[in-house]
């Protein structure tokens, strides 16, 4: 796996695929933000405007969507896909 960037760029919508993408490995760094900030309690506009880059103002249902597209991989990678959890493992 190479080393993920601090702060890339998302899709609209994360991977929906049962398996690992090189997507979700660019995105571990994004993943663990949303993670630690819905155990924190943050806003999702707050959220969508810091990590995943895009206005819930002027775009809210993009901005909703792809938050919840991408919490919902951060889960799945965590419990599911194990990237998260040491192995990398696909």
């Amino acid at each position: 796996m190479q080393k993920p960037s601090q702060d890339p760029d998302v899709a609209d919508s994360a991977p929906n695929e049962p398996l690992l993408t090189a997507y979700d490995e660019q995105h571990v760094v994004t993943y663990m933000r949303l993670l630690q900030a819905e155990g924190e309690g943050a806003d999702w506009r707050e959220v969508a405007r810091v990590v995943l880059h895009m206005d819930p103002e002027r775009e809210p249902d993009r901005a909703r969507r792809a938050y919840q597209s991408h919490l919902a991989r951060a889960k799945w990678v965590t419990e599911k896909g194990r990237l998260l959890r040491g192995t990398g493992s696909k």
